[in-house]
C-alpha cells in the first residue's frame, strides 16, 4: 500500500501522533494570532517538537498554515434542530460564521494578509483563506434549494454570499466603513439575504468556470 495513503498522524502511535500534531497546529495558530507567518521549523521550536517529526506532519508551510486556520475545526454551522427554509438556514449559519470571523479576527487577518502576499508563482490553492470550509458551509445551508437552482447555481450563491460575510468583509466595514464589530455582522446578515432574495427572483450570479 501507497505509504501516503494514510496520513502520518493517522498511523501506528496514534494517541501520541495525535498529541503532537495537536501541540504543532495549537503553537501555529499562536504564530498566527500574533500576526505571524508560521514556519514547519519556528513551529516545532514552539511546539518542543524535533524538526525531523514536525516535517513528517507537515511536509510544507502550506500544509501547516491549512490545519491552523480557524475554520478547519467545525464540520458544520447548522444547528442540530435545522430549520428547512433556506433563508432561515442561511441566516443561522451566516450568523455563527460572522461570530467565528470576529472571535478570531486576528488570525483571519494574518490569514488574509498572506493571502495577499502570496508569490504569485504559487498556486492558488495554496492561499491561506483557501483552507477554510465557509462554501461548503453556505452551499449546505442552501441545500434546500436543489431542483429550484442547479448545482452550479447553488454555488455561485455560495460564492456571492461568501464574498459579502467573511474577514475581506469585516476588514471594510470596520476599518473603512466604521462599523462596530455587531453594526458589520448585522450588515453582513443583512447582505446575504439580500443575496438570496435576489437569487430567487432574478437567478443566481454567473456560476464560476470550470
Amino acid at each position: 500500500m501507497n505509504s501516503m495513503s494514510t496520513p502520518y498522524k493517522d498511523a501506528g502511535r496514534t494517541g501520541q501522533k495525535r498529541r503532537t500534531f495537536e501541540a504543532l497546529v495549537a503553537a501555529a495558530r499562536e504564530a498566527v494570532a500574533a500576526g505571524e507567518a508560521p514556519t514547519v521549523d519556528g513551529t516545532a521550536a514552539a511546539a518542543g517538537v524535533a524538526r525531523s517529526t514536525a516535517y513528517r506532519y507537515f511536509p510544507s508551510q502550506r500544509e501547516l498554515l491549512a490545519a491552523a486556520h480557524p475554520e478547519t475545526v467545525r464540520q458544520s454551522l447548522l444547528p442540530a434542530d435545522a430549520p428547512e427554509d433556506p433563508a432561515e438556514r442561511l441566516d443561522a449559519v451566516v450568523l455563527e460564521f460572522t461570530r467565528l470571523i470576529v472571535n478570531t479576527e486576528a488570525q483571519q487577518r494574518t490569514m488574509l494578509r498572506l493571502s495577499l502576499e502570496r508569490d504569485p508563482a504559487e498556486p492558488a490553492q495554496a492561499l491561506p483563506l483557501r483552507q477554510g470550509r465557509a462554501i461548503a458551509w453556505i452551499e449546505e445551508a442552501l441545500a434546500p434549494l436543489q431542483g429550484t437552482l442547479s448545482g452550479p447555481g447553488i454555488r455561485a450563491l455560495a460564492l456571492a454570499v461568501r464574498s459579502a460575510i467573511g474577514i475581506e468583509a469585516l476588514v471594510w466595514l470596520t476599518d473603512i466603513g466604521g462599523l462596530s464589530r455587531e453594526q458589520a455582522m448585522a450588515s453582513m446578515r443583512w447582505s446575504a439575504q439580500a443575496l438570496l432574495r435576489q437569487a430567487l427572483v432574478s437567478g443566481p450570479p454567473p456560476a464560476a468556470a470550470g
